[in-house]
């Protein structure tokens, strides 16, 4: 952003959204991810786009994110030979969808498209930014950040910047709801992160998280999302996205998918 100034120069102004000056930041959705910009950014989707893809990479499978379940999502998965998940309800027993279930049920499949509207298009929308995308769920929040303070200490020039997005879920008019989940997710990988210099916001997420830590997975059950998917049937992802720190894989994006890190 620039901005006039007495005697006609131009100077650019940083916008007081974007949390500049502080060595990790946090922030919430699609819009979030565009205004706090990060080296590293962690999307975090604990239900259960997120989730998914941990459940995925344990497995030997690649994810590619997905805007939409549409007719373009059917060609996406055709070009890279993948196979393309359904939703929860037209899975069925042996199909693959969002659900983590399924996915850990699934045989016969290296490459998934992974459709959601919300992790896995912020992973798609940050896929052109340069930025060093990584899925991050409570499930493998330790992991994550053990290899970001990896990157961090191998930093040459200058050392990252670290972002946590939560996805957040949506209202029926299409606003952002914010899933507290995500919150905790992303508080989580930061608390683990251990990194000096959090901005305001980074603090609070890892504020949340600390003071649930010990209360996880029950609360993950008790909290709206885990009731809705309860509710509609899928008791089993909840159960599995509350497997806190069982998964050290740490899916990073390259090239339109998420694989293991070495």
């Amino acid at each position: 952003m620039w901005g006039w100034f007495p005697g006609g120069m131009i100077c650019r102004v940083t916008s007081p959204y974007a949390q500049d000056g502080f060595a990790a930041g946090f922030d919430w959705g699609p819009v979030g991810a565009e205004v706090v910009a990060g080296d590293i950014v962690a999307v975090v989707d604990v239900l259960s786009f997120t989730t998914a893809v941990t459940v995925a990479v344990d497995r030997g499978i690649d994810v590619y994110p997905y805007r939409w379940r549409d007719e373009s999502a059917v060609g996406y998965a055709e070009q890279y030979g993948a196979t393309l998940a359904v939703g929860r309800s037209a899975a069925g027993p042996d199909g693959v969808s969002l659900s983590p279930a399924s996915i850990r049920r699934v045989t016969g499949i290296t490459k998934l498209v992974l459709p959601s509207p919300n992790g896995s298009t912020i992973a798609k929308q940050l896929s052109d930014t340069g930025a060093t995308v990584v899925a991050v769920s409570l499930r493998n929040r330790r992991a994550a950040a053990d290899w970001v303070a990896q990157q961090i200490a191998h930093g040459a020039d200058r050392r990252p910047r670290v972002v946590a997005i939560a996805a957040g879920e949506r209202w029926r008019d299409g606003s952002l709801r914010p899933a507290v989940e995500d919150l905790w997710g992303a508080g989580g990988f930061l608390s683990a992160l251990g990194a000096d210099g959090l901005s305001p916001e980074a603090r609070a997420a890892v504020a949340t998280y600390d003071v649930v830590a010990d209360e996880l997975p029950t609360l993950l059950h008790e909290c709206a999302g885990g009731r809705e998917l309860t509710q509609y049937g899928f008791a089993e992802d909840v159960a599995i996205a509350a497997e806190v720190d069982t998964s050290d894989v740490v899916p990073v994006l390259v090239n339109g998918r998420l694989f293991r890190s070495t």
